[in-house]
């Protein structure tokens, strides 16, 4: 698996181990739900007013989200075992912040949960149908667990 990872505004600093933490995520997401590991994600760490930029640019929402994933198309018979893109997830610092002082998590927490969550959607789940919606978070706090993160709705 490669994380490509961009800290593209100065505000993710306050978090100590972004990188490794953001590793981890993702490998506990892949490994979990069985995915191919030979996968490519790209990971923007952006401020709020990219986040919202992007966000009305490409799903015509005027304001910050938390995360956003884009999944990419697929692509088939790479040469020589190249990683397959799986898509991008873009996270708001402001945003973010602000949820995990709000529902008062640790900062780590709240983003570890985000980066698994966004990482399901690339994957293929979502949680527009209530079935869809149990199944996903379900699955987001079995993994968290194993990476010694409470479950994030009930907590």
């Amino acid at each position: 698996m490669i994380a490509a990872i961009d800290i593209a505004d100065d505000a993710w600093a306050r978090v100590a181990g972004l990188e490794p933490l953001t590793q981890r995520a993702i490998s506990a997401t892949l490994a979990h739900v069985d995915a191919d590991r030979n996968v490519e994600i790209s990971v923007l760490f952006a401020g709020d007013e990219e986040a919202a930029r992007m966000n009305e640019q490409w799903r015509g929402k005027g304001y910050a989200p938390n995360i956003l994933s884009f999944p990419a198309p697929t692509v088939r018979d790479l040469p020589g075992g190249e990683a397959r893109p799986l898509g991008d997830l873009i996270l708001a610092a402001g945003t973010v912040a602000r949820e995990a002082e709000e529902q008062g998590k640790p900062l780590t927490s709240h983003l570890t949960h985000l980066i698994v969550h966004g990482t399901l959607h690339l994957l293929g789940f979502d949680h527009i149908e209530e079935a869809e919606a149990e199944h996903m978070e379900a699955t987001e706090i079995a993994i968290l667990r194993g990476l010694g993160v409470p479950d994030p709705y009930h907590s």
